[in-house]
C-alpha cells in the first residue's frame, strides 16, 4: 500500500509539472511561429493552433489540473509518508502523539518540497525556455483533459467570465494580442541584443516606424531647387540640359513653377535621338508625359502609394494656395527608409549632416528641426516652420551670411546663403569660458535685486 501511494504521488507530481508546463508555454509561445508551422504542414501544429486560439479556455484547463493534482496530493501525503516514517518513530522509541506530530509535519514539508520544486519551479523554467517545442508536445493531451472535463471547466470559466465581466475585464482569447509600436521597437532592441537581427535590419525597422509619421513637405525638393524645362524648349536644348544636371526625369512648365505641365523622361528622348540620328526642331512638349499633383501634406506613406497605382515616379506638391511648393521622387521616399542613395553622378553629393569634431557640425539649411533638436539635444520652436534654416530665418529675417545665432549652449552660424536661401549652418557649441559667463550674466539680475532689497 505504502509503496503504491508513493507511484500515486509521483505521477501526480508528473501531472502537476505537465499542467505548469502547458500553462507557461501555451503563454509564453509566439502566435506568429505556430502560424508558421502550420503553414510548413508541420503535424502537430493544427493541435497547437487550437489551444492558443482559445487561450481562456486552455488556460481554466491547466488550472483545474493544476488544483485537482494538488489536492490529491495533500489527501494522500500524509497516509504515504505515515507508512514510510512510522516503523522510524516506534524504532526511536518515540511517544505514539509526538511521533503523529512529526509524521504530519515531515509529510508535510517533503509533498511541498516536490510539489514546489518538481513539480512548478522547474516545469516553469523549462516552459519558458523551450515554450514551443512544450506546447507543440502537450497541446494534444491538454485537449483530450480539455475535452473529458468540459462540463466543469464551462462551469468555472462561466462563473469567472460572470464576475470579471462585472469590472469590465474581457477574457484572455477575447482581449488585444497584438503588440504597440513601443513593444516592438523593444523586441527589436532585445532581438539586437542578442544577435537574431544585424544592426541594418534594426535600422530598416525603425525607419519604417518612423515613415508613417513624415509628410511629403519634410523630405521634398524644394520649389528654388527645382529643375524645370520650359514646354518650348528644343530637344538639342534639352539634351544640353541633362549633360549639366544629369536626371533623368525634368518637369516641364508652361511659363513658370506654378504651372507645370506634366514630367518628360530622357530616356525616351534619348532612343529617338539615337533611331534619327539627328533630331531636327522639335519641341520638348511632344514628350510630355503627366505628373502627379498633392498637396504638400500628405504623408509619405500615402503618396508611395499613389505613385505606385499610377505608375508614375515623379509627384509635384502644393502649397494651400495652389502654387507650387516642391516634387518628390520614389527615391525620396525610399530613402526614408534605407538611407542616401548615391549613384555615379553623386559624386559631389554631401551628407546633410556632416561632423567636423565634437558638438560642431555643418547642417544642410534643409534639414528638419526636429532632427537638430535630437542631434544636439535641443528644444528650437518648431511650430511655424520645418527646416533650421527657416528657423534662423525667423531669429534674424535679415539674415545674412557670416551673421551667428546665440541659441542655449550652441552658436548657430550660416556658413552658405544662395539670393535668400540658406543652403548651410555651422553649429558649434559655446567654449566653457563663454558658458560660464552667461552664466554669470544670467544670475546678475538675481544678483543686483537682493542687493537693493538689503539696502
Amino acid at each position: 500500500m505504502d509503496i503504491f501511494n508513493l507511484v500515486f504521488i509521483a505521477i501526480l507530481i508528473a501531472l502537476t509539472a505537465f499542467f505548469v508546463a502547458s500553462e507557461f508555454a501555451i503563454v509564453k509561445v509566439r502566435s506568429s511561429r505556430i502560424h508558421q508551422l502550420l503553414e510548413e504542414g508541420h503535424p502537430r501544429a493544427p493541435a497547437a493552433k487550437l489551444v492558443i486560439s482559445s487561450l481562456d479556455e486552455y488556460l481554466s484547463a491547466c488550472q483545474l489540473g493544476i488544483t485537482i493534482t494538488a489536492l490529491a496530493l495533500g489527501w494522500i501525503g500524509e497516509p504515504a509518508m505515515a507508512g514510510i516514517l512510522k516503523p522510524f518513530m516506534e524504532f526511536l522509541h518515540i511517544p505514539p502523539s509526538l511521533s503523529h506530530i512529526i509524521i504530519i509535519g515531515a509529510a508535510f514539508f517533503i509533498i511541498t518540497f516536490l510539489h514546489v520544486v518538481v513539480g512548478e519551479l522547474a516545469p516553469k523554467t523549462l516552459a519558458i525556455q523551450k515554450a514551443e517545442a512544450l506546447t507543440l508536445l502537450f497541446a494534444r493531451p491538454l485537449i483530450i483533459f480539455y475535452k473529458a472535463m468540459y462540463p466543469f471547466i464551462w462551469t468555472l470559466n462561466g462563473t469567472a467570465r460572470l464576475i470579471t465581466g462585472l469590472f469590465g475585464i474581457k477574457p484572455v482569447s477575447e482581449s488585444e494580442a497584438a503588440h504597440t509600436e513601443e513593444e516592438l521597437r523593444l523586441i527589436l532592441s532585445e532581438s539586437l541584443r542578442s544577435g537574431e537581427i544585424n544592426p541594418s535590419e534594426f535600422k530598416y525597422v525603425n525607419k519604417i516606424f518612423e515613415f508613417d509619421d513624415r509628410i511629403a513637405k519634410e523630405i521634398m525638393v524644394p520649389r528654388t531647387e527645382m529643375v524645370t524645362l520650359p514646354k518650348e524648349m528644343t530637344i538639342k536644348e534639352f539634351i544640353e540640359v541633362v549633360r549639366e544636371e544629369r536626371f533623368t526625369r525634368y518637369p516641364v512648365i508652361a511659363g513658370d513653377k506654378d504651372h507645370i505641365i506634366g514630367l518628360v523622361n530622357f530616356k525616351e528622348v534619348l532612343t529617338d535621338y539615337v533611331k534619327q540620328k539627328e533630331i531636327g526642331p522639335i519641341l520638348l512638349e511632344q514628350y510630355v508625359r503627366p505628373i502627379i499633383r498633392v498637396i504638400d501634406s500628405v504623408p509619405i506613406h500615402e503618396l508611395l502609394v499613389k505613385l505606385q497605382k499610377e505608375r508614375i515616379h515623379m509627384a509635384v506638391l502644393m502649397d494651400e494656395y495652389g502654387g507650387t511648393s516642391g516634387l518628390v521622387t520614389i527615391e525620396d521616399i525610399l530613402e526614408e527608409i534605407v538611407g542616401e542613395i548615391q549613384d555615379e553622378f553623386d559624386t559631389d553629393e554631401v551628407p546633410l549632416i556632416q561632423k567636423i569634431a565634437e558638438a560642431h557640425y555643418i547642417i544642410d539649411g534643409k534639414v528638419l528641426i526636429n532632427e537638430v533638436n535630437a542631434l544636439l539635444q535641443l528644444s528650437l520652436d518648431d511650430e511655424d516652420i520645418d527646416t533650421i534654416g527657416g528657423w534662423i530665418l525667423t531669429e534674424n529675417y535679415e539674415a545674412v551670411q557670416g551673421d551667428t545665432i546665440d541659441c542655449h549652449d550652441y552658436l548657430f552660424t550660416i556658413k552658405a546663403m544662395e539670393d535668400h536661401q540658406i543652403k548651410y549652418v555651422e553649429v558649434r557649441k559655446k567654449p566653457q569660458v563663454q558658458l560660464d559667463q552667461q552664466i554669470l550674466a544670467d544670475k546678475q539680475p538675481a544678483l543686483s535685486l537682493t542687493e537693493s532689497k538689503a539696502i
